[in-house]
Order: structure tokens, then sequence, then C-alpha cells
């Protein structure tokens, strides 16, 4: 027996997954239009689930109005259903009484990064 010790198995394991991480493919949070829902809305839901200025959040909602969806953020598998879910249980819009809940989005897988080359908060590069 020797007193030479490997290498701490725990120490590789939190850089393999560092690097994995790094590597997993990145998807498009998409957020969905429809009627329901007011760009005060939008606005808000924008700026409290993705922390985009308010003007960034007008742009988006512009787009998503004028084009039926748009790319919020580009991210990982994980934090893109996370996010998803988030515009999901946003709730309703309280300025429109027929408005029954939430926002529509989905996920996407980025081909290139993202549509547009689009950065987390869908600024464009």
């Amino acid at each position: 027996m020797t007193d030479a010790h490997p290498a701490h198995p725990s120490t590789a394991t939190l850089t393999d997954t560092s690097e994995q991480v790094d590597q997993l493919p990145p998807f498009n949070v998409i957020l969905l239009d429809d009627d329901e829902h007011t760009y005060e809305y939008v606005i808000d839901m924008l700026v409290r689930t993705f922390g985009v200025s308010i003007e960034r959040a007008f742009q988006l909602a512009k787009t998503v109005d004028a084009e039926g969806r748009v790319i919020v953020m580009t991210t990982h598998k994980e934090l893109a259903e996370l996010k998803r879910d988030q515009i999901h249980s946003f709730g309703r819009d309280f300025r429109i009484m027929s408005c029954k809940g939430s926002m529509s989005a989905t996920i996407e897988p980025a081909i290139g990064g993202g549509e547009d080359d689009a950065d987390s908060e869908g600024n464009s590069k």
C-alpha cells in the first residue's frame, strides 16, 4: 500500500460538469401572441420574468404583436423550460375582463445559437 492518494473524484466531477454545461445545446424561449393581453401586461411580465428593461420589453411586445412570436431568451434547456413555465404561471391580465390566464410560450432548439443571433435578452448581436 502506498501513501499516494488518487485525485479527489468530486473535483474531477465538478470540472467535467461545468464543461458539460458550457456545451449544452441552446434553446430559444419563444413568447406567442394572443389578443387577450395588453402591452402593459406583456411589458410587466417580461420585466419581472426576464429582468429586461422597460424599453427592451416594449420592443419585444411590439415584435410579438406584429409577428406572432418573439424569442425572449436563448439558454440551456433547463433554464428555457423554467422561463417558459414562469410565463405560463404569470397569471391573467386583470386589465381585460375576458382574459382567462397567462400568455403562451414554447421552447425550441436554437439552431446556430438562436434566430437572428439573439443574446439572452433577445438583443441582436
